[in-house]
């Protein structure tokens, strides 16, 4: 079994009520040194589940919104299988926290008064929710510990039919609408011993799109 580390902000105050709707995010990304010196630019497409996973796309949706996700890696790609990032506070796959409260304080459930610090802030489990680790979804990266999901997350490549194993373990919580291809492109560079990409692939831009 492969385990993800989850990865992390502010406390943004979202009026918009999404909740039993969908909402959509979109990833800017490039793969380089820097984006004028860029190989490859990326556009990549999310609906959001706030049915059948409400904590997890709150919580990705009120990161976006709050810029979290600007200017972090994937800092964690293996061919066939994912690309992972989200990690905004160490950028290495270490870090990450929830964007609001959920009830859930390092794993444990417990009260807000009780942990008063966001960075050991997590997302409770939703992985029961009928949505399966198919090509073009998206899930959330955790420890081996339940309810341990902060700020990081993993898309699915289109050349992947089901990843089952992963199915009632991780939350899968989006489903990539545009873009997915670029997904599988970028699962398919070349990556370090650690599974890190030689070169970076850059999360520059992560914005709430229609």
């Amino acid at each position: 079994m492969v385990f993800f580390l989850s990865g992390c902000v502010g406390n943004p105050d979202s009026s918009e009520d999404l909740s039993g709707v969908g909402s959509y995010v979109t990833f800017n990304i490039y793969h380089g040194e820097s984006l004028e010196e860029a190989e490859a630019t990326f556009e990549i497409k999310i609906k959001l589940n706030h049915t059948a996973a409400p904590n997890h796309a709150d919580n990705l949706y009120k990161h976006v919104e709050a810029g979290n996700y600007n200017i972090t890696q994937f800092h964690r790609i293996i061919d066939d299988f994912m690309i992972q990032g989200g990690d905004f506070e160490n950028y290495d796959g270490t870090g990450g926290y929830a964007a609001d409260w959920y009830g859930i304080c390092n794993g444990s459930i417990a009260t807000v008064e009780d942990c008063p610090d966001q960075t050991n802030w997590n997302v409770p489990d939703e992985a029961d929710n009928g949505l399966k680790h198919f090509s073009c979804t998206m899930s959330m990266a955790k420890t081996a510990q339940a309810n341990s999901a902060g700020s990081q997350f993993f898309l699915i490549p289109d050349d992947i039919e089901h990843h089952e194993f992963l199915d009632g373990e991780y939350t899968v919580f989006g489903e990539i609408v545009s873009g997915c291809e670029h997904v599988t492109t970028i699962s398919e560079v070349a990556t370090d011993d650690g599974d890190r990409p030689v070169v970076p692939v850059v999360l520059y831009s992560a914005v709430v799109s229609n």
